[in-house]
């Protein structure tokens, strides 16, 4: 046992360094323009100190060999047991938020005591599950890993290591005149909507860019970041998406992850391919009776579901149920490459004038997009795991595709992308 503490004290450290000075999926370490920084100095999230204490509850849960003294009846009960408590505390949030958005209540604090003692005992009972579900699903997503190639000498390398917390949300800026990601700041947790505005208002006007705080589903440091839900399948995909990033960073692919867009977009569409595919594994081997409970399939990143919530349209008119299902990835590959088109013709007012119109489109068909503009599709298009969506005709996201299909297996395909260092590379690879 101490021989594994001790080999995941040396990852950690090479990581932490590593996740100080290269990009993943949505920290704000790498390289932010000292410009833009001069607007988020106050509101930057402490990376550092969220790594200290994440890596003080894996060493924690390391030292009494969880989940190696459970059998595996017990190990489900833990994890049913922590996304049960879960689930209740993202109800009571929700109503904490309602009571103080209400404009009626003026003694908020009085209202919601009862409401903040039932969340304290909550949130120690969450405590006290956390480290034991989060370790065994690292085991089992570990195990899934040594059978399909992805280890050395039988162990992950780095170890498996996450820890679910509310995520910090991230910055991005893109230039007006074309959709290009300039940078991705994390900023605080509880940063309000109209905080996020003023934010984002206050660096564009004082910059001339297009940028959009997002939410994110996961963070690529060490431990891993992967955000409370209580979808086991959304979360085992996240945990192994976020854990190919930190494979990657050992690489090239990863090492340079924000030196152009193109192996951006290849990294984050690997650890998307990746990371579903391992998680299904997960889920077909431990948890079967998941696998058909429910035909939607979140995505692993960062934010593209975790910012849309779908909801049906409140008042339809005549006719609207003779019309075919409104398709949100065709209708967003649609809205990139017409704005791209704009773009190119140098006509920035308009393309911003037709995504702000796209948008209410989006919006009348129950997605709630906040923003969409050059900053917006930034973010997104990087994540081209399925055809179409926003990355519209960006060839990176077709070619990983491409290179996984024609692989003999998910470590073959992995272990190619994590040494290439230019989109090159993959160009030749896929066209032979």
């Amino acid at each position: 046992m101490f021989k594994y503490i001790l080999r995941g004290l040396e990852i950690t450290f090479a990581l932490i360094v590593l996740a100080t000075i290269t990009g993943y999926s949505n920290p704000s370490l790498t390289h932010p323009t000292e410009k833009i920084r001069t607007y988020t100095r106050q509101v930057e999230f402490n990376y550092i100190s969220w790594m200290s204490d994440a890596l003080i509850i894996k060493l924690r849960a390391a030292s009494v060999g969880i989940p190696y003294t459970l059998d595996q009846s017990s190990q489900k009960q833990i994890v049913n047991e922590y996304l049960r408590a879960t689930q209740f505390i993202l109800d009571k949030e929700q109503l904490l938020a309602q009571i103080y958005s209400d404009a009626v209540l003026t003694d908020k604090n009085l209202a919601s005591e009862s409401l903040r003692g039932e969340l304290a005992k909550l949130y120690f009972m969450q405590s006290e599950l956390a480290p034991l579900a989060e370790a065994v699903l690292q085991e089992q997503v570990s195990q899934i890993l040594a059978e399909i190639g992805l280890t050395s000498a039988g162990q992950p390398m780095p170890n498996v290591w996450y820890h679910s917390t509310p995520l910090p949300m991230a910055l991005i800026v893109s230039p007006r005149s074309h959709i290009e990601q300039i940078a991705n700041i994390s900023v605080n947790t509880d940063l309000k909507v109209n905080e996020q505005a003023a934010l984002e208002n206050n660096v564009d006007h004082g910059l001339n860019t297009s940028s959009l705080v997002v939410n994110i589903g996961g963070a690529g440091v060490y431990p891993t970041m992967v955000m409370r839900t209580t979808s086991l399948n959304w979360m085992v995909n996240t945990i192994a998406h976020e854990w190919i990033h930190n494979y990657l960073t050992l690489r090239p692919l990863g090492f340079l992850y924000d030196n152009t867009p193109e192996l951006r977009t290849m990294n984050e569409t690997t650890a998307s391919i990746a990371g579903d595919e391992i998680g299904a594994l997960v889920v077909e081997r431990f948890y079967p009776e998941l696998i058909s409970a429910s035909p939607l399939i979140l995505r692993p990143r960062s934010a593209q579901t975790l910012s849309l919530v779908s909801a049906p349209i409140d008042h339809p008119e005549p006719g609207d149920f003779l019309r075919p299902p409104f398709d949100f990835r065709a209708e967003m590959h649609e809205t990139r490459v017409f704005a791209d088109a704009l773009l190119s013709e140098g006509k920035i007012e308009e393309a911003e004038a037709y995504m702000e119109a796209r948008r209410l489109i989006f919006l009348k068909n129950g997605y709630l997009l906040r923003k969409l503009n050059q900053a917006y599709f930034a973010f997104h298009g990087a994540y081209a795991d399925l055809p179409g969506g926003a990355a519209g005709q960006d060839p990176v996201g077709p070619a990983v595709r491409a290179l996984r299909a024609q692989s003999e297996s998910l470590a073959d395909f992995v272990n190619t992308m994590s040494w290439m260092w230019k989109y090159e590379q993959l160009q030749k690879v896929t066209t032979r």
